[in-house]
């Protein structure tokens, strides 16, 4: 029986600066945006990947969330991981976007690895093949 991700999720401070960050800075796609009381049930989709593995982008209001994130912050941990083609190209464009890059493209092994600041209280690692 195959098990398969549908839905993954990251913490965010904000849910609109969230979304902005992971659409127009990333390049996701939004795939719902429904009320639930004070929040929204958020979640984003990569490009071209309609039906593809959703990131819901979850309000950080329960007090552990919000130390587990500073933690990882603290310690340079990222909350999560997403491929690109090119970690080096991608992080050049990033930059010159706007986005602040916390590691800078760096070899680890077969993978080339960097991280950014998502601006929502989590750190992004992105990976490509070296």
């Amino acid at each position: 029986m195959p098990i398969r991700i549908n839905l993954t999720s990251i913490f965010v401070d904000d849910q609109a600066k969230a979304l902005a960050f992971y659409t127009e800075k990333l390049g996701f796609v939004l795939k719902n945006d429904v009320p639930i009381g004070l929040h929204r049930w958020l979640t984003v989709v990569g490009p071209g990947e309609p039906d593809g593995v959703e990131l819901l982008l979850e309000p950080d209001e329960h007090p552990a969330a919000k130390a587990y994130l500073a933690a990882l912050v603290e310690d340079g941990i990222p909350a999560t991981s997403f491929a690109v083609d090119d970690v080096a190209a991608t992080v050049r464009e990033l930059e010159a976007n706007g986005v602040r890059v916390t590691q800078p493209a760096t070899p680890m092994g077969p993978v080339l690895v960097a991280t950014i600041d998502d601006t929502c209280g989590n750190l992004i690692q992105l990976t490509s093949p070296a």
